[in-house]
């Protein structure tokens, strides 16, 4: 029954990208430049999606802080990698999207969605370090390298007139699926797994968010629906965080009383 659980991972990887191969190239909609905020406050355009994105920041700022000094523990240690260019992503995502928003286009937009892919790729390979309880050094460049990549070929295939979207789309999804599926096989503690599996529910719904904008902006104004995406994101990632240094405090506080 084991050997079938560690399997798991590999067959629902096989079976997305199988989709995603039959499904054919997924486009860019036509319109997806055309966000509901409009409003330009200080002489910022698009006010409240520019500035919704500085909790990105702030939040990999005080993560690196956090961690950072115990990246070497043990219970860090595997891991660390991974969650290294996580903050990185997070840290970068805050001015990519932020000088996206300012002038929305398909240039900006590789610098959005850049240090997206990067924070995407950091989280896989460190919760796939924690879990295995391996070095995540190898599989975080691997990612990385894939995210850029992944970025590289949307906007390549987009001027050339036939935009494909879906390399980028798998390693935005594939967490959703690993990440669960990892800490079910591995037994990753019970807090830890409902603390990520929130993390993870936050961000699908921050995904609803942003396709809803405009129907969220005419029933709330402000904010849109996209700047609830920035919102609820930056919140997935500060229930990440807090799971970790939660483990690093516990992982103290025991160590102390041994």
């Amino acid at each position: 029954m084991n050997s079938i659980r560690k399997h798991l991972p590999a067959v629902g990887i096989a079976l997305i990208i199988g989709m995603a191969v039959l499904h054919g190239p997924v486009a860019q909609l036509p319109n997806y430049h055309q966000f509901a905020d409009q409003m330009t406050l200080f002489g910022i355009p698009h006010f409240c999606d520019v500035l919704s994105n500085i909790g990105f920041a702030l939040i990999a700022i005080w993560g690196g802080w956090q961690l950072a000094p115990d990246r070497e523990h043990p219970a860090l240690a595997d891991g660390w990698s991974g969650y290294r260019l996580f903050l990185i992503g997070l840290f970068l995502t805050a001015f990519g999207s932020s000088y996206y928003h300012l002038e929305p286009d398909n240039f900006r937009l590789v610098w959005d969605r850049l240090p997206i892919t990067l924070a995407c790729a950091g989280l896989l390979a460190g919760v796939w370090g924690d879990t295995h309880q391996r070095s995540s050094r190898s599989l975080t460049i691997i990612l990385g390298l894939y995210g850029v990549a992944s970025v590289a070929w949307w906007y390549i295939s987009e001027l050339a007139g036939n935009g494909d979207l879906r390399p980028y789309l798998l390693l935005q999804g594939l967490p959703m699926l690993l990440i669960p599926l990892w800490q079910w096989i591995y037994r990753t503690p019970e807090s830890e797994r409902w603390a990520f599996a929130g993390a993870l529910l936050i961000y699908l719904i921050a995904k609803l968010a942003e396709l809803n904008d405009h129907e969220i902006a005419n029933l709330l104004g402000a904010p849109t629906g996209h700047t609830l995406k920035h919102l609820l994101a930056t919140a997935a990632a500060a229930l990440i965080l807090s799971c970790l240094i939660q483990r690093m405090r516990s992982e103290k506080l025991s160590n102390c009383h041994a």
